[in-house]
């Protein structure tokens, strides 16, 4: 916790904020990237949006309250730059979210960054089928290893109903990949 307090002081003075900009970016990068490719599918879909996260943190470090962890107020902020590109995209396409979303995840095969095997596909076909809330929760938990709290900070949600989001998620993906390997 003292690193982290001395990273926002460096990021918060301005002959600091550069290198800490970097060690921020050092530190955080690798974990956004895939957290944030679970949601918009698409590698260079991700890159661009990792880039529009670390431009936002820069821009409004200064308002950051310390009320949370940094980690978890980035996260929060990727997840949102996240959600936000994936609605436009969609709207672009004149698709639901949910049917955009599945879209993406079944043209993974063709993905040359995409080196999971067929039931990675119909594990991620299966995510995107679920609404919003439940895949974020979902990747968070299983992919991510975050705990209740700390996703509570991030989605500013209570951790009963994070509980419960988990769980309807599992059944959800457990029913469709019993459909699609039976």
């Amino acid at each position: 916790m003292a690193d982290e307090t001395l990273l926002i002081e460096q990021l918060k003075n301005v002959q600091t904020k550069e290198k800490a900009f970097r060690e921020l970016i050092y530190l955080y990068k690798e974990r956004l990237y895939w957290h944030i490719r679970k949601i918009v599918i698409s590698h260079d879909d991700t890159d661009d949006v990792l880039q529009n996260t670390f431009i936002k943190v820069f821009k409004n470090i200064d308002k950051f309250n310390q009320e949370s962890k940094l980690f978890s107020w980035i996260y929060r902020i990727a997840t949102n730059e996240s959600i936000t590109f994936i609605n436009k995209r969609a709207k672009q396409h004149n698709l639901d979210i949910s049917d955009y979303q599945h879209e993406l995840a079944s043209n993974l095969a063709s993905d040359d960054f995409f080196t999971g095997d067929e039931i990675q596909i119909i594990l991620q076909k299966a995510i995107a089928t679920l609404p919003q809330k439940q895949k974020l929760v979902f990747n968070m938990k299983y992919f991510d290893e975050i705990k209740y709290k700390e996703m509570s900070e991030i989605l500013e949600t209570s951790v009963g109903a994070l509980k419960a989001s988990y769980f309807h998620a599992v059944k959800k993906i457990e029913k469709y990949i019993k459909t699609e390997t039976t």
